[in-house]
């Protein structure tokens, strides 16, 4: 008779073994200061089974009652309650967490409320893991790579070597008011800078003035261009008129029918492919190595913010369109390769000098009324401009590729050595990925794009059910 009575008691157990082992769940969660993303997979080959999403989860700046709510709701999205019994391992990375000391204020909140979560949801998993974001961003890799290099462009900036899963060396990262260059932040200020210093007479024209200016409510008869109209708008923004934007950055419609920068649309916590804002807001990333406002796409409707993995792209909503928009262009209208209609704008605008002075008046008090970082929201004006070839833009942008590089440089890059980046800026639609990619390339290294630390999470959690050493090992 074939039957298990009559087979070796050994393989008979090791066949019981084999099939629990193939019901055994794991859970990977990436919390950051926008939203906390659960997902729920085989301990067996990583297969997705269940995703939730819930509010922040920076370890840092979210108090841990609420953080402990907040891991809690995306857990219990994610893991039906029937299901919940069979999870063996969960692993999270969470912005504001490190590991630099054992009472790391970060590491300790963190792991406070994810086992309280883990507690109130009747999981009792073998392995409770905490890393920080970028750790777990960068075993998201193909792979779970142990070893490289990880750059974080969003918001902020940020470059570590990671050692073992673990981060051994920080370059950058102090937050924008110390650093942070080549971030969203520094080039949403140098559109600022770019804009006033075309308004005193020490810079060159440049259509980031009248963006700019868009952006931040300047009145349209003091803007650079506002004696010539505009089809399609300047910089993805709402011509005056009232004119559609040509895709723009938010594109939500500011007043007079203008659009405006409503932070839902280009990168990071300005917004991010699909976008609600950055990951951790508009923070920068924290003394412990989080993403913190690191943008990435993410959104609630799609990533990474940014809602479930991110769209394909930065939202090109059009802003309003008045009852004349409707009027075709001339046959000499040029037109965008987006195919918007537009007229070209002079290289040397009239702009007289009671209009420039109103121009300064208007837009000083306008940025020192919002808290600084959030200049980060004017970056994909200035990766708009440059995609229209304004010359000031390019550079801004081609200055920010030379400060990423440096933090890299910083970290002694071995030929052939593995980059893992993450962030809006360096995504597959970010206006520095093509430039950081070439330059990199001349110095033997490759990048590879991530768009949230929820795989990596996932494969932390599977090594530490398998016995190898994962994020923060509690268990």
């Amino acid at each position: 008779m074939n039957n298990d009575l009559n087979q070796d008691p050994d393989r008979v157990r090791k066949r019981a073994r084999d099939h629990a082992r193939d019901r055994d769940l794991v859970v990977g969660l990436d919390a950051g200061g926008t939203r906390t993303r659960a997902v729920l997979a085989s301990a067996v080959d990583g297969r997705v089974l269940g995703q939730g999403v819930a509010g922040p989860g920076n370890a840092l700046t979210v108090p841990v009652p609420l953080l402990t709510e907040h891991l809690a709701e995306a857990v219990a999205m994610a893991v039906p309650e029937p299901d919940r019994a069979r999870v063996v391992a969960v692993a999270g990375g969470f912005a504001g967490a490190a590991e630099t000391a054992p009472d790391e204020p970060g590491r300790l909140n963190a792991l406070a409320a994810l086992t309280a979560a883990l507690r109130r949801l009747g999981i009792a998993a073998d392995s409770v893991g905490v890393s920080s974001d970028i750790e777990a961003a960068f075993a998201s890799a193909p792979g779970a790579p142990a070893d490289g290099l990880a750059l974080v462009a969003g918001t902020g900036a940020v470059a570590m070597r990671i050692i073992d899963r673990r981060c051994a060396v920080t370059v950058g990262g102090d937050g924008w008011l110390l650093g942070d260059d080549g971030g969203g932040f520094w080039i949403g200020r140098s559109a600022v800078r770019a804009a006033l210093r075309m308004a005193d007479g020490r810079g060159s024209p440049t259509t980031l003035a009248d963006a700019v200016g868009r952006a931040l409510g300047v009145p349209i008869e003091a803007l650079p261009y506002a004696g010539d109209r505009l089809v399609g708008g300047v910089a993805g923004l709402g011509g005056p008129d009232g004119l559609g934007g040509e895709g723009g950055a938010g594109g939500a419609g500011g007043r007079d029918g203008v659009g405006s920068l409503s932070g839902a649309g280009g990168w990071d916590g300005l917004g991010s492919p699909g976008g609600a804002g950055g990951r951790d807001g508009l923070g920068s990333p924290s003394g412990a190595g989080g993403r913190d406002g690191l943008g990435t796409p993410s959104g609630a409707g799609s990533r990474d913010g940014v809602g479930s993995p991110r769209a394909s792209g930065p939202n090109h909503t059009a802003g309003p369109v008045s009852a004349d928009a409707s009027a075709s262009p001339s046959a000499s209208t040029p037109v965008s390769a987006s195919g918007t209609a537009r007229e070209r704008l002079p290289a040397e605008p009239e702009w007289s000098p009671a209009r420039r002075a109103a121009y300064r008046m208007h837009l000083l008090p306008a940025v020192m009324a919002e808290p600084p970082i959030h200049l980060a929201r004017l970056a994909p004006l200035v990766a708009e401009a440059a995609r229209h070839q304004d010359a000031v833009a390019r550079a801004i942008l081609d200055e920010a590729v030379d400060h990423l590089l440096e933090p890299v440089r910083a970290l002694a890059p071995r030929k052939g050595e593995r980059i893992v980046a993450t962030g809006g800026l360096l995504g597959p639609e970010g206006p520095l990925t093509a430039l950081l990619s070439e330059r990199l390339k001349a110095l033997g290294l490759t990048l590879d794009w991530v768009a949230d630390g929820c795989g990596g999470a996932v494969a932390l959690a599977r090594l530490g059910h398998g016995g190898s050493p994962p994020s923060s090992r509690t268990s």
